[in-house]
């Protein structure tokens, strides 16, 4: 019988624990779900000493990377930050996951139902999103179509399920290559940044499984994804309802009120999920 689980991501910069993002959907996961989830962090012993050892089915330590980005993280539509942006390791979760079969999930995804687990039921080998609803409905969605104007298929490295095979293993050192000849695939892909994206390298990777045209390669996840960007901001946190300050169209800094029931949600403000992390963290 093969083992499935989740392994989420957790390497911390001065300004951001993806540690505790991690507890938090290894509770949630734990609850609509029911599997296990493994951590891959550069900071074990911090895991270690400070939640208790039943949360994680595994912790996984690897090496701090000391060749890291800055860039800038928005906090609401007027607010910003610079902090590391530790964007690597991804790849090598073919090797590193303790599961025959996988689903790989950003720390900052707000599990609010069971959709990933059907995941699992699927035939295929390799499941990705290639479309997030932006739950803000009047901004322009072409940066997430397309990695540029002029390039291939967007699909989002946020949550990602695949089972042991060869050809997924394939899959795994492509995007590791890409990772590591990037400015060359800036340069053939016609990107417009300087600095690594997963959802870059998994899309680039799928286009060359694919042959280098549409293809089979890689499969829907089920059900939906949902996403709000750093311009919102998380304002409240239940078991399966969030609370949102939405960006308004033309109105710089001003907020629409938003409540989700029952809807997964990546949250890529991740200062706002912070705060609401540390308000469970003071009632506890």
């Amino acid at each position: 019988m093969s083992s499935k689980g989740i392994v989420v991501f957790a390497n911390n910069n001065e300004k951001i624990d993806y540690v505790k993002q991690c507890v938090n959907l290894a509770k949630r996961a734990k609850r609509h779900l029911d599997l296990p989830v493994s951590i891959i962090t550069d900071c074990a012993d911090y895991v270690k000493s400070a939640y208790d050892k039943d949360i994680f089915d595994k912790v996984i330590s690897i090496s701090p990377n000391l060749d890291v980005d800055t860039r800038r993280f928005k906090d609401g539509a007027l607010a910003e930050h610079r902090s590391q942006f530790k964007n690597n390791n991804r790849a090598r979760v073919y090797d590193l996951t303790p599961y025959d079969e996988t689903l790989v999930l950003d720390s900052d995804i707000i599990i609010c139902n069971d959709h990933f687990k059907y995941a699992f039921e699927s035939d295929e080998d390799f499941l990705i999103y290639d479309k997030s609803n932006d739950l803000s409905i009047f901004r322009d969605q072409n940066e997430f179509k397309y990695i540029s104007e002029t390039s291939v298929k967007f699909y989002w490295a946020t949550c990602v399920f695949f089972k042991k095979t060869f050809k997924n293993e394939i899959f795994f050192r492509l995007v590791n290559h890409i990772e590591s000849n990037f400015s060359h695939y800036c340069k053939v892909y016609q990107l417009r940044t300087n600095y690594f994206r997963n959802d870059f390298g998994f899309s680039i990777a799928i286009h060359i499984m694919n042959g280098f045209q549409s293809g089979d390669f890689a499969h829907a996840m089920p059900g939906k994804l949902y996403h709000i960007l750093d311009k919102d901001i998380l304002q409240k946190m239940n078991e399966d309802s969030l609370v949102f300050l939405l960006e308004k169209e033309n109105y710089l800094g001003e907020y629409t009120l938003a409540e989700t029931k029952d809807l997964t949600v990546h949250v890529m403000n991740k200062f706002s999920l912070m705060r609401e992390l540390d308000k469970e963290t003071a009632l506890d």
